[in-house]
C-alpha cells in the first residue's frame, strides 16, 4: 500500500461544517468512477446513488437530515438508494451488459443468471434489503477513499429520516429507498471544531487478532 493513501485515510474526517464550494467536475467524476467500480455481491450492484447538486432540493432535504449543515454547505449530496424491487429483466439486462463487455454469448451465463435469480426467489423481502443495503455501503466506502485521496472532505450520514428524503426525491415512484448519504465538499475549518482535532481510532493490537 503506498503511503500516500494512508496520509489521505489520516487526513480524512467526516467533516461537521463545510464551505458551500462546488467540486470540480474531473474530481466528482473521479470519485464517482470511484464508487461505480466498487465490488459487489455478484457484481449486481442493487442500489442507485442520486448526484444532488441543487441548492434547493438540498435545501427540502435538510429537515429530514435533522438540520445538519453538510448537507447544505457541502459541494453536492450523495444519495444511497437502494432497490426495494427485484426483477427478472433486471438480471437479464446485467447478463447482458456482461455478454456484450466480455465478448462472451449470453447462453454461456445461464447459470450464473440462475443463481442470482435464485437468490432473489428464495430470500424475503427482509433479507432483499439487507443484502442491498450491505452492497451499498460497500459502495459507500469507496467514496470515501477516493474523496479522501482527491483531498475532498466527505461526510456519512446516517442521521437522517429515510421516508422524508424518499419524499423529497420521489424515490418511491422509482422503486428506491435511501439508505444513506454522503456529503462532499470542502471542510470549514473556522467552525468546524473537530477540523483539527487528532483522529481516535482503536489501535492495532485491539482491533485485530493475528491467528
Amino acid at each position: 500500500m503506498k503511503k500516500q493513501l494512508l496520509e489521505a485515510l489520516e487526513w480524512r474526517y467526516a467533516a461537521k461544517r463545510m464551505k458551500g464550494k462546488a467540486l470540480p467536475e474531473d474530481v466528482l467524476k473521479r470519485i464517482l468512477e470511484a464508487i461505480r467500480l466498487s465490488p459487489s455481491s455478484m457484481g449486481f450492484a442493487p442500489y442507485t446513488i442520486l448526484v444532488v447538486r441543487d441548492k434547493s432540493t438540498r435545501e427540502r432535504i435538510l429537515p429530514h437530515a435533522f438540520n445538519q449543515p453538510q448537507v447544505v454547505e457541502s459541494g453536492c449530496l450523495l444519495v444511497f438508494a437502494t432497490w426495494t424491487s427485484f426483477k427478472e429483466d433486471q438480471v437479464e439486462q446485467y447478463m447482458q451488459q456482461i455478454s456484450e463487455t466480455r465478448n462472451v454469448e449470453r447462453t454461456s451465463l445461464n447459470g450464473f443468471a440462475a443463481n442470482i435469480l435464485k437468490k432473489i426467489k428464495e430470500s424475503s423481502p427482509e433479507e432483499l434489503r439487507e443484502w442491498a443495503e450491505k452492497q451499498a455501503y460497500i459502495a459507500l466506502g469507496f467514496g470515501l477513499t477516493a474523496a479522501a485521496v482527491e483531498r475532498i472532505d466527505a461526510t456519512p450520514m446516517e442521521g437522517f429520516i429515510p421516508k422524508g428524503v424518499n419524499d423529497v426525491l420521489e424515490l418511491e415512484k422509482k422503486n428506491l429507498h435511501a439508505t444513506c448519504l454522503l456529503a462532499l465538499g470542502y471542510r470549514d475549518d473556522q467552525n468546524d471544531f473537530l477540523s483539527s482535532a487528532k483522529k481516535v481510532r482503536r489501535p492495532h493490537t485491539e482491533l485485530f487478532i493475528e491467528i
